[in-house]
């Protein structure tokens, strides 16, 4: 049948029972239902028996038949919509939910039935009414996402915001809606999924969870595996529903058994942390191995630091790199930076520094700050690249912006130096503050050091005291050392002996040489302790074994002043 033909024979009416056509057999007109006026028959037998067969199912009065909006809060209640049960009058199957399709008529069918009479091209109306029928499903899927991607590019190029479109935008972006609506009531699922997304984000509309939800498990029930992964996440998050963490997992399963890479990814996680589930190593390692193996960076890299830490696999820094290499290959910036380290160190590769430097660039420039950090590094000390002072400075100011707090100490050395930047002990007293509140001890005890001598910042001995003793707090023995003299002397603490012994024999004992000579001086003269000479001499020895001269002299004088002699 050519096409003119075809849409010449689809205007004719014909009985809704027999089928016969108006102008055959003697039938010079045929008569419509009284109720809904939308189908017609040859005589009032055939209406009778078609009455019978279905059409009292599906009868609406004209009055009747103007589109309801649904109770949304109902249905994400879990309350049954009035879909459910209804029959199907192409294939006479129940209906479900799920499976629906609504048409601008009103009337509902499956909507594989639908889509049937489209594939066959041999009914472009309602089977019922004669209505002709809307666009299908996938132009209209496919023309919303014209609309929306050319409103998308605007955005991104700064030209509008989500929150604030023009005029025109807008338009696009309504336009776009109502057709992801009318093929999302049709039952298809790229549509449900995308009608979902945009409520999740509030993309040209207002953002709401609970419609976000309400789309996503249309999709996700009809094995959408998308949406399936979204409305698990939504569950675990309790976004827009009760949270249930079960029913999160629940859902994410079902995903990842279809080979949905985000969800296999999305349950290491959960296996990993213990949520919803029994905390297992061994099954997050299996979920983001079969992640991995679909290509998915995130899977890739968290695989990665498990074989890096031997946690549910056997340790292997072999494969750490191998993994850490595919999710660096995809751009993954953490993985990245972790190569970047597994090159700088040797571990599980010839150590490389050239490599280690272009794996960290690369990270660097997605803003890691621990990169960053690392190629300053290699810039200060020559190793991979040209020897500069000054790109070195800029690198660890990169990340010392973002709080890294070895960069800014690293940056603080290079101010109080005058390497790569002007020197300032001003600069260099602020950016040991960062970071020694943030408790890296070594600019703690440098921030201390800076206070004692008033370089930078108003001399202070209580501000001296201070750092040194959070420094000291963190095992670093030059504070404890430090802090040792200022109780000897009274400087920003009362006078105490006794205390500044006591700091003494805590670096003493870690191997202090210094503290192990002044701690013998202590026992010696019975300062802050009884006198003890054996306990100093042994001391003294302790710290010449290290090569402490002080302490050699002082082994000396003690044994002359005692009568040993040399």
């Amino acid at each position: 049948m050519n096409k003119e033909k075809y849409e010449k024979d689809l205007t004719k009416q014909v009985c809704g029972n027999c089928r016969s056509p108006e102008g055959s057999g003697g039938i010079s007109k045929l008569s419509a239902c009284a109720r809904c006026g939308l189908v017609v028959y040859c005589s009032r037998d055939c209406q009778r028996s078609h009455w019978k067969a279905n059409h009292k199912h599906h009868c609406v009065a004209n009055a009747d038949r103007a589109p309801q909006k649904q109770d949304r809060a109902c249905e994400d209640d879990g309350s049954k919509s009035t879909v459910e049960g209804e029959e199907c009058s192409i294939c006479l199957d129940s209906i479900s939910e799920a499976s629906s399709c609504t048409l601008q008529c009103k009337h509902v069918f499956h909507a594989a039935c639908v889509a049937e009479l489209r594939k066959f091209g041999m009914t472009q109306a309602c089977p019922l009414c004669r209505t002709p029928l809307p666009p299908g499903p996938a132009q209209l899927n496919e023309e919303a996402i014209y609309r929306f991607v050319m409103v998308g590019r605007m955005v991104e190029r700064g030209g509008a915001s989500w929150s604030a479109l023009p005029a025109k935008a807008k338009s696009e972006v309504d336009a776009a809606i109502a057709g992801w609506r009318a093929a999302a009531d049709q039952g298809f699922t790229e549509a449900q999924r995308n009608l979902g997304m945009l409520h999740d984000f509030g993309y040209g509309v207002a953002q709401s969870d609970k419609e976000a939800v309400h789309w996503y498990r249309k999709a996700a029930e009809q094995g959408h595996a998308e949406a399936q992964t979204s409305l698990g996440n939504f569950f675990r998050m309790g976004r827009g529903v009760f949270q249930n963490e079960k029913e999160g997992v629940r859902w994410l399963k079902r995903a990842a058994e279809q080979g949905h890479e985000g969800a296999q990814c999305n349950l290491g996680c959960v296996f990993r942390e213990g949520r919803g589930v029994t905390q297992s190593d061994v099954k997050a390692a299996q979920w983001w191995q079969r992640a991995a193996e679909n290509g998915w960076s995130e899977a890739q890299n968290n695989l990665a630091q498990l074989y890096q830490k031997g946690v549910g696999v056997a340790q292997s820094d072999v494969e750490a790199v191998r993994w850490f290499k595919k999710a660096a290959d995809q751009g993954y910036a953490e993985a990245q930076s972790s190569l970047g380290f597994h090159f700088e160190l040797g571990l599980g590769v010839a150590k490389n520094y050239e490599l280690a430097a272009r794996w960290w660039k690369k990270a660097a420039d997605q803003g890691i700050a621990s990169a960053q950090f690392g190629v300053a590094v290699l810039f200060e000390e020559g190793r991979g690249v040209a020897q500069s002072d000054v790109k070195a400075a800029k690198c660890y100011r990169k990340a010392a912006n973002q709080g890294h707090d070895g960069s800014q100490f690293h940056l603080g050395v290079m101010y109080g130096r005058g390497c790569g930047v002007a020197q300032s002990n001003t600069e260099a007293a602020r950016w040991y503050k960062k970071a020694a509140e943030q408790g890296h001890e070594e600019a703690q005890f440098n921030l201390a050091n800076l206070f004692l001598m008033g370089a930078g910042v108003a001399q202070s001995d209580a501000e001296v005291v201070k750092w040194y003793e959070q420094a000291a707090e963190r095992g670093f023995l030059e504070a404890q050392y430090n802090l040792a003299f200022m109780f000897r002397d009274g400087r920003g603490v009362a006078q105490s002996n006794t205390k500044a012994a006591q700091c003494w024999k805590k670096a003493a004992e870690k191997g202090h040489s210094g503290s192990q000579c002044n701690l013998g001086q202590m026992y010696l003269r019975g300062l802050g302790m009884d006198q003890d000479i054996p306990e100093a001499l042994r001391w003294f020895q302790m710290a010449a074994d290290q090569g402490n001269l002080e302490a050699n002299q002082s082994i000396q004088i003690v044994r002359d002043a005692i009568g040993g002699g040399a």
